[in-house]
């Protein structure tokens, strides 16, 4: 049995699925699954199931080895902290962030944070899905998560932070008319975010009771507004991000019964007890006035990708 088993095991369990481990993992979903049937030959027991309503669920004895497998895990990545520590290596900061967020503002802020560390740090950064950010900040996967509040887990291990607050808007082409009919029925166009139940993009549709058949995803938060702009729809945006679209004439802002709405940026981390040093100087940092600045006019988009967290799951041939 090793570390990386158990990870994959810990992210299988908190996820609910094979395949939601593997796209966090960035692996095939056999790898995954070659990983828990390694597990569970190990231990003698299915550890998870499927379930009647399609997820998954924990037989007694995986329930029993998560949290242990957890702590495990949790004590691992202490380990490898501390021999970076005493090797004199850089210091370590991974940062995971919602779409939004990944595309307009973090890589500025990393960009100013590692020009004011004052020491080396290796960063790496990228999206994660409102769930896949708690489990990977969890499971020491992730040092940071930027973007809604996540809440306080129930154990007490992980902690939020408001940064920033905005505002969310829905925005149409400036030359084009408003949609027919209630906002359920209009075409909503978004990005990923738009189809995470915890950003706030997901939360908007949820409350307004757009299904599935009237959005249309596509790869970035800026190929949304473009297309909006075209009158290919309604685009859900926060109001500081698109204002240059808006001043130039190429959006306007729609009013709907949930917006505009506000809307916080938080930081998610672990208590400060379990936290790095590159982890605690970058929580300093954002609430600074330099960060504040990038967060409120961070510039251009850059098109997003996906976090990569530094577990590898290697299938051993016979």
């Amino acid at each position: 049995m090793t570390v990386t088993q158990l990870s994959t095991f810990v992210l299988v369990a908190r996820l609910g699925s094979v395949g939601a481990a593997a796209r966090t993992l960035g692996v095939s979903e056999s790898a995954v699954s070659q990983a828990l049937t390694a597990m569970r030959t190990h231990f003698g027991d299915p550890l998870i199931r499927h379930s009647p309503s399609g997820g998954m669920r924990l037989t007694p004895a995986g329930a029993r080895l998560l949290p242990v497998a957890s702590r495990m895990v949790a004590l691992s990545a202490d380990a490898e902290a501390a021999v970076r520590a005493a090797r004199g290596a850089p210091d370590e900061l991974r940062v995971v962030a919602t779409s939004t967020l990944a595309e307009f503002v973090l890589p500025a802020l990393m960009e100013a944070f590692a020009g004011r560390a004052g020491r080396r740090t290796e960063t790496s950064f990228g999206v994660a899905s409102g769930k896949e950010m708690r489990v990977l900040v969890e499971s020491r996967l992730a040092d940071v998560a930027l973007g809604p509040d996540l809440g306080a887990s129930r154990e007490g291990e992980v902690v939020g932070e408001p940064l920033f607050r905005t505002q969310l808007v829905v925005v149409t082409g400036a030359r084009a008319p408003r949609p027919a009919g209630p906002p359920p029925l209009w075409s909503w166009l978004v990005d990923a975010s738009g189809t995470d139940p915890d950003a706030d993009s997901g939360r908007l549709l949820r409350r307004l009771g757009v299904t599935e058949r009237h959005v249309w995803v596509f790869p970035n938060q800026t190929a949304t507004w473009a297309a909006a702009a075209e009158g290919a729809g309604v685009a859900p945006a926060l109001a500081h991000l698109v204002s240059p679209r808006i001043r130039r004439d190429e959006l306007r802002m729609l009013e709907t019964p949930a917006t505009p709405s506000d809307a916080t940026w938080h930081a998610t981390v672990l208590r400060p007890e379990h936290r790095s040093p590159a982890t605690d100087a970058f929580l300093h940092f954002l609430h600074t006035p330099a960060a504040t600045r990038i967060m409120r006019a961070p510039g251009a988009g850059v098109p997003p990708s996906r976090f990569r967290p530094p577990v590898y799951v290697t299938l051993w041939g016979a």
